[in-house]
């Protein structure tokens, strides 16, 4: 069983990694990306931050369906519209902490019950604490894109240099 604290703590790990990656990218290359037809790697994060909000906030507002022709009119509501959309890195990292700071406690918030009811994502009927776990996959696989951009710009990803860190000191 899958208990709602694992998620919520690796969560917050993955974001806190996420954040620095933004951190540590060259400030004046946020608008960077390897290829035209790729986002940026300040689009990429700005996804991270806005997906997981819009979509941690149409679980808690108790939506049934994820997905359809009227999806993203739906989870418009639960963005972050006051951010601007050319948030620095350092600004950035901070709002994608505030974020999961502040969801990370909502959610813990929620009953049991809460999480045992299901959503429909996209035609698939899965229950809320899959759902939650959809959210922090979807996460891992963008922070993913912003690592091989740190990689081209030859920085080691904090999560690869503590990695090696606890290697040497074996």
């Amino acid at each position: 069983m899958v208990r709602l604290e694992h998620i919520l703590d690796s969560w917050k790990t993955i974001r806190q990694d996420t954040a620095t990656a933004v951190e540590e990218f060259p400030a004046d290359e946020m608008d960077f990306k390897p290829t035209p037809d790729v986002g940026t790697f300040r689009e990429i994060a700005r996804h991270i931050l806005d997906a997981s909000h819009a979509l941690t906030g149409m679980l808690m507002a108790g939506e049934p369906v994820f997905g359809g022709p009227d999806f993203r009119d739906r989870l418009r509501p639960h963005l972050n519209q006051e951010l601007p959309r050319d948030l620095g890195g350092v600004a950035l990292a901070a709002a994608l902490r505030e974020s999961m700071e502040q969801r990370a406690a909502q959610l813990a918030a929620q009953s049991p019950e809460f999480y045992a009811e299901t959503i429909t994502r996209f035609g698939a009927v899965m229950t809320r604490m899959e759902m939650l776990q959809f959210v922090k996959e979807h996460e891992l696989t963008h922070r993913q894109q912003l690592f091989m951009y740190l990689r081209l710009k030859g920085i080691v990803p904090a999560t690869t240099r503590r990695r090696l860190a606890a290697q040497a000191a074996k």
